[in-house]
């Protein structure tokens, strides 16, 4: 079954019992780490919503596992956890599903953000507090050696030579094989790329969230670091689900641009993302991903979820092929500065 819109309706409407057999990518597309680094998957799996988000509650643990191990029987190895993640929580679960199913899985692990209650304190990238880090990762996940170590975000307090010349020597310990990063600048990569080979650059990048296209983007493309581009969806304001007023639980609410006129605005640009979905036969979700992955074969989106049924929409994405028009529609509608407000990517 070719993996179109049409067909995927018809995937939704079968009997679970038929559904294993497909979309199942055997040959699935490929991206590399760094210029000599490994080939992974070009969908990366994150795992960050199957722990509790900014004080919320934690989705039910055996779906989670069971949506990694569907993952990883479809081809989609590279994984995404944080050790800070339902303050430890993820790590965890994620080594129970890979326990006994280690070699199939890539496993990329953030450190240094602090967090107390649910509340975001700041960053620790200390020398001694990255050489902590890494063994509470490692006893929670029941590895040995994490795949892709990176610190979560840079900021002034420490160096960046010392930031990753610490992860280069957990490198040469066997503790770490490859070395990323993630939120930082143009020059902080340079600068990083300079102590240790950088294989991977993690980064929150959307048709809501482009700025990054003006200098970190081409900086990473030139030293021929790859693109773990997260938020796909911009916090769901992509999905084409969202109504104004968010609700007064939403955690979106602590940022402008989920309030009042922004939020507004915003949506009406969804509208033409909506319709140029509905007239291709995919959601405005799918459209989002896959003009993320339209942007380069260096670019991985990494697509979050808790659920084994989220799996077919979201691999779907990757084969969608845009025409000129299309693509024209959709950067002079997103084009830089076009959503109003903020959010936590420029806390």
């Amino acid at each position: 079954m070719s993996r179109t819109g049409t067909s995927y309706e018809l995937y939704k409407q079968m009997p679970d019992i038929l559904k294993p057999d497909l979309y199942i990518m055997k040959n699935i597309t490929k991206i590399q780490l760094g210029q000599n680094g490994p080939l992974v998957s070009k969908l990366g799996l994150g795992c960050m919503r199957m722990s509790s988000i900014w004080g919320g509650p934690t989705p039910d643990e055996t779906e989670s596992i069971a949506t990694i191990h569907e993952a990883l029987d479809r081809g989609i190895n590279f994984l995404n956890t944080g050790d800070f993640y339902g303050a430890g929580h993820n790590e965890m679960l994620v080594g129970k599903a890979i326990k006994g199913r280690r070699d199939d899985a890539f496993i990329s692990v953030k450190f240094g953000a602090i967090f107390h209650n649910g509340q975001w304190l700041g960053l620790d990238l200390r020398p001694i507090a990255i050489k902590n880090f890494i063994n509470y990762s490692l006893t929670r996940l029941g590895i040995e050696t994490i795949d892709l170590y990176q610190p979560s975000r840079m900021d002034d307090s420490v160096p960046v030579e010392d930031i990753i010349g610490t992860v280069a020597d957990l490198v040469r310990e066997g503790k770490v094989r490859h070395i990323g990063v993630s939120e930082i600048t143009a020059d902080q990569l340079r600068k990083a790329n300079s102590v240790h080979p950088i294989s991977a650059l993690e980064i929150g990048y959307s048709l809501a969230e482009r700025g990054i296209e003006s200098d970190l983007l081409p900086a990473a493309k030139e030293l021929g670091i790859a693109v773990v581009a997260f938020a796909n969806t911009a916090e769901g304001l992509l999905s084409g689900e969202m109504k104004a007023p968010l609700a007064e639980n939403d955690y979106r609410n602590h940022f402008s641009r989920f309030q009042g006129k922004h939020l507004i605005h915003n949506l009406e640009k969804v509208e033409v993302l909506k319709q140029l979905a509905s007239n291709k036969g995919y959601t405005p979700t799918q459209v989002a991903i896959a003009w993320v992955n339209a942007q380069g074969g260096h670019i991985m989106p990494l697509v979050s979820m808790s659920r084994r049924s989220r799996l077919p929409e979201n691999m779907a994405a990757m084969d969608i092929v845009f025409t000129p028009e299309e693509i024209h529609t959709l950067n002079t509608t997103f084009a830089t500065g076009a959503i109003q407000g903020g959010t936590y990517l420029q806390r």
